[in-house]
């Protein structure tokens, strides 16, 4: 059997493993590495050179200056600042979502939401607002604000990962063009028509984190996780300016953070999430084994032929944004993207064209996981709170993924051509 073919059955096993979780995420990574390894399709070193990638500490590293904010109650502080102002629903919803999308460009996306969530129910009980009309804004801007930057989400790496391998140039706010604007668009929409499709529901029980109290901790230390945070994106931002790169930088945060006590060791350790990290190294496995053997561009190959002979680039983009669109609405937005991304690298390889409008089109096609309670775990955590059923999730999402698409469609052959 040829390595194509033994790399295209764990790619099946991956696939299958993903949308039916039937083993854990991580698992499933490191399962389909340790076989490519043992197959003879990958040898050691590149079995293991995603688990020490660049990118990787990048994450961790974040992972520790963004749990600061958290821990310290930094975020709910700015959470409940801007929430005061709001006098109406459509007005609450508006600065519900700019905060939520600001924050979450640079913090976990699930963090962010799951810090503004009971602040938001706070609001809308004291106040006979609607938890219906709220918490799904709320956390369908945590996933467009995840489209801000190159740390807004995990699977954002993957992206940056794919171009820097072709010896692309990239930068810290390199999904922001698209990003924004699908940002931008979303908050004006629920705050002018989409607010009609919100339920008016009131849900039930009490979110879970609001009880808790932040009023021991020193201001030095939830300033402090501020400053931190603030300085390490301007570092991340002028990168090439200061002559220190992002992963350094994010190492130097938390560094900074532990030893000046803000946040303890054992919270810096708890806040790194292995699973991301074993998700993303055995996915870059794959990856690996995909460009290696062929196997990647014998599924671009395939893709183009269903397409017709000599398909333009643009039906290309329609066809990875609807693919990424349909299956991260029922599994990992991250694992979604692992896969897709050598796909679309493939795809545009085949086709000689620049690479860089499909891989930020796969990455932010899979971030559109709005249209299900299960497509991203801050949905699910407000089924519950704001009395939602699986439709809702529809008619509220659908249009979200409309304009992602639309916005993604029009500006990224501007921005990208794809035969500059």
């Amino acid at each position: 059997m040829s390595s194509a073919t033994i790399t295209l059955l764990f790619l099946a096993f991956a696939v299958v493993m993903f949308v039916t979780e039937k083993i854990p995420l991580a698992l499933t990574a490191s399962v389909v590495a340790i076989g490519l390894n043992l197959t003879g399709v990958l040898d050691n070193s590149a079995t293991f050179a995603g688990y020490i990638n660049s990118n990787v500490i990048l994450c961790v590293g974040m992972f520790v200056v963004g749990q600061a904010l958290f821990e310290t109650g930094m975020a709910n502080r700015i959470g409940r600042l801007v929430t005061r102002f709001a006098k109406t629903e459509r007005s609450l919803i508006v600065a519900v979502m700019l905060i939520t999308g600001l924050m979450s460009g640079f913090l976990s996306n699930t963090g962010t939401a799951a810090v503004l969530i009971p602040v938001v129910c706070g609001i809308a009980d004291e106040s006979g607002f609607s938890r219906g009309k709220l918490l799904m804004p709320l956390v369908f801007a945590a996933a467009l604000g995840g489209n801000l930057s190159i740390i807004g989400a995990p699977g954002n790496l993957m992206g940056v990962n794919a171009l820097q391998e072709m010896g692309l140039a990239i930068s810290f706010f390199m999904y922001a063009p698209v990003g924004l604007p699908m940002l931008l668009v979303g908050i004006l929409y629920y705050a002018v028509i989409g607010y009609r499709f919100l339920p008016n529901t009131v849900g039930e029980g009490q979110a879970e984190g609001s009880s808790r109290d932040f009023s021991q901790v020193p201001a030095w230390k939830q300033i402090t996780s501020l400053v931190v945070l603030v300085v390490v994106v301007f570092a991340m931002i002028f990168e090439s300016q200061i002559g220190i790169s992002l992963q350094v930088s994010a190492c130097i945060g938390a560094i900074v953070l532990v030893v000046l006590g803000v946040i303890s060791e054992k919270e810096a350790l708890k806040s790194i999430d292995l699973k991301v990290v074993l998700l993303f190294g055995g996915s870059l496995a794959l990856a690996e084994a995909l460009e290696g053997t062929g196997a990647g561009t014998l599924i671009a190959d395939f893709i183009v032929g269903l397409l017709g002979s000599n398909p333009h680039p643009i039906l290309i983009l329609l066809a990875i944004f609807v693919v990424g669109c349909a299956l991260t609405n029922f599994m990992s937005n991250t694992a979604t993207t692992a896969l897709m991304v050598p796909i679309a690298t493939s795809l545009a390889q085949s086709l000689g064209a620049d690479p860089r409008a499909m891989i930020i089109a796969t990455v932010i096609a899979c971030s559109c996981a709005y249209a299900t309670p299960i497509g991203m775990p801050a949905n699910t955590m407000v089924v519950g709170l704001g009395g939602y059923k699986f439709n809702d999730y529809v008619k509220s999402g659908m249009p979200m993924i409309l304009i992602a698409f639309v916005i993604c469609m029009v500006l990224l052959p501007i921005l990208y051509p794809f035969f500059p």
